[in-house]
């Protein structure tokens, strides 16, 4: 017998989890696509399949992702060498209040440039 479920029945980080499968499976998908730090609140387990979900997203979106997670930036860069959407990672330090790129000097031209769509 199926029921219902309820928000309450479930916890942040599996409604989370849903509503990211749902935007990153979406029939229609958009042009650019944003996940700003999708690893909050979701088991460790569950890295690597959304590192999959993003990895299949960007064979038919720009997708931006800004995260915290090691686990998921390296699952992400893993799986795309295999799936082969191209991967451009930035890293970003804090230093003495200040936001920089990894690798880039201060009188440096970027480090990166972005990739075309």
């Amino acid at each position: 017998m199926l029921r219902p479920l309820r928000a309450a029945e479930l916890s942040d980080g599996t409604l989370r989890y849903l509503l990211l499968v749902a935007a990153l499976l979406t029939p229609r998908p958009p042009e650019l696509l944003v996940l700003n730090e999708p690893e909050t609140s979701l088991h460790p387990e569950l890295l690597p399949p959304l590192a999959h979900l993003i990895t299949m997203a960007a064979a038919h979106s720009q997708v931006i992702v800004v995260s915290h997670s090691q686990p998921l930036t390296h699952a992400v860069q893993r799986l795309a060498v295999d799936d082969a959407p191209e991967v451009t990672t930035i890293q970003l330090v804090k230093e003495h209040g200040q936001t920089r790129i990894v690798g880039q000097g201060p009188l440096d031209e970027p480090a990166w440039h972005w990739p075309k769509r």
